[in-house]
């Protein structure tokens, strides 16, 4: 059974199961919640880590060194039970290692955990891969966290994504699922996207470089949520079509290219660790206080 650890600060509170060790609520000390409730008429994640592989792999099936592996979109972890290993007031640490459930799918010896932990109105979340085993160990990684569109304070008002970096990235979109080869003119202007609807029906909206490290989602003259990325170089943008959601996901790794491989190592941006490297990926977000 999976069970629920709450942290605290004063500014915030937040909940995670032991299941994908995944975040089920944040919420200001004023009562309200920021995160997408999981309700599965639209969506029913929250704040899932994808691992080893973000995005889809052809027919569902990964290769690795020549041999075919199953693996479902955005790989086992976030449907696998952690062990929640420490934790206390303001922050909790949880844990998957490989096991024979894993290496049937992935033959690799890992740790990976996932660290949340509170600073006032900021929650820093902290994923770190390790390699137990002897051979080099490919994988992809990336977070998915949903938060309320509109935000608690800013309904009838516009919503924005500005990049801190001020850039224009191009965008790429998916085809059935996999990534499209060409890249459109970015959406961006001067480094700020007007949200909309209509965006999301030809699915994420893709960014697969130039995003920088920072952003801010944000109402119009409304409540604003800011954003630093750690070793997260790609960034996806999601919502269901008309959900009252939207997803910011920083990725390291990304689908398999359409009409590709299914090499793992040919995916774009796949990461790699040679035997006991470990490496950490990570988010931030500052809520208004």
């Amino acid at each position: 059974m999976s069970t629920l650890t709450r942290i605290q600060s004063e500014a915030l509170a937040v909940d995670v199961s032991t299941l994908g060790a995944e975040m089920q609520s944040l919420t200001t000390r004023d009562g309200r919640q920021w995160l997408w409730h999981g309700d599965a008429a639209w969506w029913s994640g929250r704040s899932p880590l994808l691992f080893p592989i973000v995005g889809k792999a052809p027919d569902d099936s990964l290769a690795i060194g020549g041999i075919r592996y199953p693996m479902k979109q955005h790989g086992f972890a976030r449907r696998s039970e952690f062990v929640l290993t420490q934790s206390g007031n303001d922050f909790c640490r949880h844990e998957l290692k490989a096991s024979a459930e894993t290496r049937a799918v992935y033959p690799f010896d890992f740790s990976l955990s996932l660290e949340h932990r509170l600073d006032g109105a900021i929650l820093r979340v902290t994923a770190t891969v390790t390699n137990e085993g002897t051979d080099v160990m490919p994988y992809g990684i990336g977070f998915h966290p949903a938060f309320l569109w509109p935000l608690p304070g800013g309904e009838g008002k516009p919503h924005t994504v500005t990049l801190g970096n001020g850039a224009e990235p191009p965008l790429a979109r998916l085809h059935d699922g996999y990534l499209a080869a060409d890249h459109l003119p970015s959406p961006f202007h001067a480094g700020r996207l007007v949200l909309e609807s209509g965006f999301f029906e030809a699915d994420a909206m893709i960014f697969p470089e130039g995003t920088g490290s920072e952003l801010t989602y944000a109402a119009n003259g409304g409540p604003s949520l800011k954003f630093r990325f750690e070793n997260l170089p790609n960034l996806a943008l999601w919502q269901k079509p008309g959900a009252p959601f939207l997803c910011i996901e920083p990725w390291h790794g990304m689908a398999a290219h359409a009409g590709g491989t299914a090499e793992l190592t040919e995916r774009p941006f796949t990461a790699a660790l040679a035997m006991g490297e470990s490496a950490n990926y990570g988010f931030s977000v500052e809520l208004p206080a």
